[in-house]
């Protein structure tokens, strides 16, 4: 298998540093002040829409991607290294996803476009920011911050002026051969393509990219058949070219197979059905398709379509279709893009607390208010602990535990924290 068009990766932002708790050395001077430096900031997860792809087939061997941590404080004041970004090269057309909430991310239709869906975590403040008059001799340094991983999913949707659409076997890439330097793998049975071939046609001085969409069947909606793995392709193009087997060939009525195509395109999505359609009513070299064309003809015509007998066989027919793709072109709206939500992951720290009893009497704390004191605090420094105690008493929870009738001894959680309450 060389194609693939939808994966999930898990990707992860950097940490930001840690800042650095230190204080002036020199011979012959005393006492000097705090020199420690902040921690550098974590790298980003940046998508890079790179016109050499046309897979996402590397994907499927590599899941993880990390970007690297913001390296630590240093002493006299010097910042810590910010980590390099992840950048991760996807074919152009390639949308991004968050598997959590659904919101695209990222539309990297344009090649060479880079955006950046995560961005790493700050780092820590080195004790020689939290110096003021009163305490000139900080030894609390702030930890950077840390960020989640978070599972994306990356759906490559084709991008072509002109998709060519049809029922397996109708000749879909015998015609985008002809009008195209494209050579697709063509064999007189259901589902040879499972590709969509991109070539680029040229008429009268215009050129335009066409798309051989993979032969669909009814109830592709569904996912019958090849199903939603290739309906997708068809959402960026502006113009849809609907093959039609004119024959009859292994029995098939020509209107019923375009009007069974239209059906599976407006149930997958309903923008699909209100793109422009031309019909090519195709193998005209054989004798019963000329017989049905007056038929085709009288039937679609009626409703809007223009019909244009072909022949892939014979290459000829296709100068008066090209004349219409070509003026068709010039009034259709650009290709399809999608709007993109920014997603931070970073702490979001809403001001506020709760407080509730659990089943085994502990007084559990929550909220805004516990995350940050959790990630501003290092356990293992002295400062960072008594700094912690004062902010338990400034932002109220120390008075909303009394008034919640904890008495010296109970217990209190917040998050993965546990102590007991002393007066």
């Amino acid at each position: 298998m060389d194609f693939l068009d939808k994966v999930r990766i898990v990707v992860k932002a950097g940490n930001g540093g840690d800042g650095c708790s230190h204080f002036h050395r020199e011979k012959f001077v005393m006492k000097g002040g705090p020199s420690g430096g902040d921690g550098g900031n974590g790298g980003s997860v940046v998508f890079y829409a790179d016109p050499r792809l046309n897979t996402l087939l590397p994907f499927r061997f590599q899941r993880f991607y990390r970007a690297e941590n913001g390296g630590k404080g240093l002493i006299d004041m010097k910042r810590g290294k910010d980590g390099e970004d992840m950048l991760i090269h996807v074919p152009v057309g390639t949308v991004v996803k968050d598997r959590q909430t659904g919101a695209i991310l990222a539309d990297m239709s344009e090649p060479e476009r880079k955006k950046t869906v995560l961005k790493g975590g700050h780092g820590g403040k080195g004790n020689a920011r939290f110096a003021t008059p009163t305490k000139q001799a900080p030894q609390f340094a702030q930890p950077g911050i840390k960020t989640e991983e978070r599972e994306l999913e990356l759906e490559l949707k084709t991008i072509a002026d002109v998709g060519i659409i049809g029922l397996p076997s109708v000749g879909k890439s015998s015609i985008l051969s002809v009008l195209t330097a494209a050579r697709p793998k063509i064999a007189a049975y259901h589902f040879t393509t499972l590709t969509p071939n991109l070539g680029v046609a040229e008429h009268k001085g215009t050129s335009f990219v066409m798309a051989d969409i993979p032969g669909l069947i009814e109830g592709a909606a569904e996912g019958a058949g090849l199903g939603h793995d290739f309906l997708r392709h068809i959402e960026r193009t502006r113009l849809l070219i609907h093959v039609l087997d004119a024959s009859g060939m292994e029995g098939r009525d020509p209107l019923e197979d375009f009007y069974k195509i239209n059906s599976e395109l407006i149930k997958f999505s309903p923008a699909l059905g209100d793109l422009s359609q031309i019909v090519l009513a195709n193998k005209m070299d054989i004798p019963e398709a000329q017989q049905n064309l007056p038929k085709i003809k009288a039937a679609l015509e009626e409703e809007g379509y223009s019909v244009f007998p072909v022949s892939a066989a014979t290459g000829e027919g296709f100068e008066e279709m090209l004349d219409m793709v070509i003026k068709l072109l010039d009034m259709l709206p650009p290709v399809l893009t999608f709007e993109e939500t920014e997603l931070d992951l970073g702490p979001r720290y809403e001001k506020g607390f709760t407080l509730k009893r659990a089943d085994d009497g502990a007084f559990v704390l929550s909220g805004g208010d516990v995350d940050m004191l959790l990630d501003s605090t290092d356990p293992n420094n002295e400062v960072s602990m008594r700094r912690f105690q004062q902010l338990l008493i400034k932002t109220g929870m120390i008075s909303a535990l009394r008034e919640a009738g904890c008495k010296e001894g109970d217990t209190i959680r917040l998050g993965e924290w546990e102590f007991d309450f002393i007066e």
